[in-house]
């Protein structure tokens, strides 16, 4: 099965992208689901049908589903959250604030993503199309924080373990409510083995593929280019940047040229951007791209006769790597064509510049490397690396 998410800043066309893929991978034969992970759905008014929680067949081979989040985490997370709550308001909360405090930091947007593992271990379809929420934040809530995992593992152990036998009549007295059942703690055990499932399945580059939609606007491009940073921080293939909503060259009308001379100029920042990625591009057209045959057209625009199912990109076009000792960082850039005597390297406290004789490449660096120094760089094998260590 190809999985295939598009995500990117909020408002760039991320739902219209996605039904458009869906329905030329239905087109092609290929059994296909589309499915919004946003948590304000907008599928149903693309595919101009209307859908809900659950799969709705739209054509032979298209399927579509707007993901309810609540039913997720029932599903995933209810049986320990029901005791969490018992503890909570045994101690004077109020049901509905213990239900809302009892949710770990991510994980509603997390459970989203579980669908994905369902529809691997079934194998029912070819194709899987997300339309994920407004940034990449869900992707990376799928590693949840070491001290939460550290200390729901802790809790696993102490409540399934022997010693469980000896507290659990005791709990009562000491906290006023029993250990959490072999039921509630499998449920977390459950929860915690799908995420782990659902990331592996997401960084495999011969079945996943993250493609980041943009706008030719600059501070889209630049909020893009952060989560782009992100995803090959933490392993995620990205293939493709689509660029959406380019006004054509066929619109001369004067009011909108100052418009076309930016998004020209925002183009060849895109290119500066992201490196090697393909860039996919899809005009602004004269309507709203909603109902079946608006789909197509953008469809058209965006693959030609390409199949959105291929796989555009293989690799990353640079990685982030923590040292073995745990001190630093290292950068690597592959730069296949390049000559160490072109090469020029620029810093700010949170982006990188590299020149390459006429061609400029620039990098935002994540959070952990801002307060750090450039120790050295190297350029082996075609590859420049760039080691950060503590300032």
């Amino acid at each position: 099965m190809r999985i295939i998410v598009h995500t990117g800043k909020g408002g760039v066309g991320k739902t219209s992208i996605s039904a458009a893929t869906a329905l030329r991978c239905a087109d092609l034969g290929l059994k296909t689901i589309v499915i919004s992970t946003d948590t304000a759905h907008s599928l149903a008014d693309s595919l101009d049908v209307k859908i809900g929680p659950e799969p709705v067949a739209i054509l032979p081979n298209l399927w579509a589903q707007e993901v309810d989040a609540r039913y997720s985490m029932e599903k995933y997370w209810g049986k320990f959250q029901e005791y969490m709550v018992t503890l909570f308001t045994q101690r004077g909360v109020e049901a509905i604030v213990a239900e809302e405090v009892t949710l770990l930091p991510g994980l509603e947007e997390g459970a989203h993503l579980l669908w994905i593992n369902k529809y691997f271990e079934e194998q029912e379809f070819d194709v899987l199309v997300v339309d994920a929420a407004p940034t990449a934040e869900t992707l990376r809530l799928l590693s949840l924080p070491d001290a939460t995992r550290w200390w729901l593992e802790k809790i696993i152990a102490l409540a399934g373990g022997t010693a469980a036998r000896l507290l659990r009549p005791l709990s009562r007295l000491a906290m006023g409510s029993d250990l959490p059942d072999n039921e509630a703690l499998k449920a977390v055990k459950d929860l915690f083995d799908t995420l782990d499932r659902v990331r592996e399945l997401l960084a495999d580059p011969t079945m996943s593929s993250i493609r980041l939609v943009v706008n030719a606007e600059k501070m889209v491009i630049k909020e893009t280019q952060r989560t782009y940073t992100y995803l090959n921080l933490y392993g995620y293939p990205t293939d493709a940047v689509i660029c959406n909503r380019i006004i054509p060259d066929t619109v001369t009308d004067p009011y909108f040229r100052a418009w076309q001379d930016a998004q020209r100029e925002n183009l060849a920042l895109i290119a500066e951007a992201f490196g090697e990625l393909p860039l996919l591009k899809a005009p602004l057209f004269d309507t709203e791209m909603g109902g079946l045959d608006h789909l197509r057209r953008l469809a058209d625009a965006l693959y030609a006769q390409r199949n959105p199912a291929e796989v555009f990109f293989a690799g990353r076009t640079h990685t982030i790597e923590k040292d073995p000792a745990g001190e630093g960082y290292t950068l690597q850039v592959p730069l296949p064509f390049a000559d160490r005597n072109d090469l020029d390297l620029y810093r700010s406290r949170d982006e990188l510049t590299l020149r390459v004789g006429p061609y400029r490449r620039n990098i935002v660096l994540p959070y952990a490397l801002h307060s750090m120094e450039i120790e050295g760089a190297r350029f082996d094998q075609a590859v420049l690396k760039i080691r950060f260590i503590p300032a």
